[in-house]
């Protein structure tokens, strides 16, 4: 075959993929309003009912909740009774797009299609010119992402991601220092506060926006054990029983230096507990990961486009188990195991000790 003959089966198939992809990508930005509208957790406790119920319901306008649920109807996500003119969310696809399914919630995800939409026309020129976006360019992202680990961390933080280190409920039970880099708004470190009101917290990150909002969070809590500071991961300074990382390292503009601070303030009985992304150095590796091209989506849109943004290393998805562990041992830990929390795919848990530990 030339390379200018078809298989007009692949074509054809591949055509087909192409049109599921548009209807696939336009449902997404559907589910979205879906979720910060409330209209998905509004209609899991309904029966069927018409647009108007619904719309009254919800405080929201019928002739959009109309036409939304028509998206929502053509894409499977809705059932309809043409007789009744009602509709209904099945409690199978409600398991799956309510703020009651917590970390099953995959609605809330949608909301970061239209946050990397914003940016498109900006990144495209990045594309000739190399470079990258800011992070002030996000100015949604923090919101976004507090919403999301939140729900993982209220599930799992304290009773399944603490315990992948042996020893550490104990410990934080008794009374540590700890230190979270990247905090965000601070809602990991709130929780390990309010559950272990003897030790010690600090969350850092580079965003006073990000510090305020932690800052008011913990105030609300009435937390005495939890502080948060503006400051440069990599510039971490201190001593700590514990440092904490949770979907960070990848992002930064400095990961090197970060993980090479992280292992000086470690005291010799320490330990740095990295939650990051649950992939594949390798290409060839992601191709079967479940989540794989949104990974790269996130990556181009965000994650490697902020940190070369900032004049950074630009991991990307060049960041990967191998990769992590490779970095690790090179900023100073002498040993790394990469766990993982049953249910997450997205991420994978590292649990490094310092080359000066016992």
């Amino acid at each position: 075959m030339s390379v200018r003959e078809l298989d007009a089966q692949k074509q054809e198939a591949f055509a087909g993929r192409m049109v599921q992809v548009l209807n696939d990508a336009c449902l997404g930005f559907l589910t979205s309003l879906g979720h910060q509208t409330g209209l998905f957790d509004l209609m899991a406790g309904l029966p069927p009912s018409g647009s108007e119920e619904i719309a009254r319901a919800a405080g929201l306008n019928e002739r959009y909740v109309r036409e939304w649920l028509g998206g929502m109807v053509v894409g499977g996500v809705v059932e309809y009774d043409p007789e009744r003119r009602s509709y209904a969310l099945p409690p199978e696809h409600a398991a799956s797009l309510t703020r009651a399914a917590g970390p099953d919630n995959l609605g809330a995800m949608m909301q970061f299609l239209s946050m990397i939409g914003e940016v498109e026309q900006d990144l495209l020129g990045h594309f000739r010119t190399g470079g990258g976006l800011p992070y002030s360019a996000f100015p949604r992202f923090q919101r976004l992402q507090a919403e999301e680990t939140a729900r993982v961390y209220d599930l799992a933080l304290v009773d399944a991601i603490v315990p992948l280190v042996d020893g550490l409920t104990e410990r934080l039970r008794a009374g540590i220092d700890a230190v979270d880099v990247g905090c965000g708004q601070g809602h990991a470190v709130t929780v390990l506060a309010k559950a272990f009101p003897e030790s010690r917290f600090t969350g850092i990150d580079i965003s006073a926006e990000g510090i305020a909002a932690a800052r008011e969070s913990a105030a609300g809590l009435g937390l005495h054990n939890a502080w948060f500071e503006v400051a440069d991961s990599a510039e971490l300074s201190g001593k700590y029983d514990l440092v904490t990382a949770f979907d960070v390292i990848h992002d930064l503009a400095r990961p090197t230096r970060t993980l090479a601070a992280v292992a000086g303030a470690l005291r010799p009985d320490g330990v740095f507990l990295m939650g990051d992304i649950a992939a594949s150095s390798k290409l060839e590796e992601n191709i079967e990961h479940p989540l794989a091209p949104a990974l790269y989506t996130f990556s181009t849109f965000y994650c490697m486009t902020v940190s070369l943004g900032e004049g950074g290393e630009g991991l990307g998805t060049v960041w990967g188990e191998q990769t992590a562990r490779r970095m690790l041992a090179e900023a100073g830990f002498r040993s790394v195991e990469a766990k993982r929390v049953e249910g997450d795919i997205l991420n994978l848990y590292y649990v490094a000790r310092p080359a000066s530990g016992a």
